[in-house]
């Protein structure tokens, strides 16, 4: 995977986002998910959530689950790739609050 050897930087919303799709979730439970996960701290607009899922499906992090033939909610899950991206995400933040608390 030629991609998990590059430095991704992830979004907090991004990251949210990814998190919340280790299990099955359409748009609205996406955007309860992250608001819980973030103590109500990180609140996604619908324009910002399905933009990042757009570009999340596009990169191969996500994909949309086939849903029911009436049903307008489009349910996402989090791939092998993403989760990869993820695990890079939590090391460069390990990292960071390291080398943070080194100093202080």
């Amino acid at each position: 995977m030629a991609e998990a050897k590059m430095n991704i930087v992830l979004t907090e919303a991004v990251y949210y986002i990814l998190l919340s799709l280790f299990k099955p979730m359409h748009g609205y439970g996406i955007m309860q998910n992250v608001m819980e996960l973030s103590g109500g701290r990180v609140n996604l607009a619908a324009g910002t959530l399905y933009g990042a899922l757009n570009t999340l499906l596009e990169k191969g992090f996500i994909t949309a689950l086939p849903g029911e033939a009436n049903s307008r909610k489009k349910e996402y899950l989090i791939t092998e790739k993403g989760k990869t991206v993820v695990k890079m995400e939590i090391e460069r933040l390990r990292e960071l609050l390291k080398n943070g608390e080194k100093i202080l």
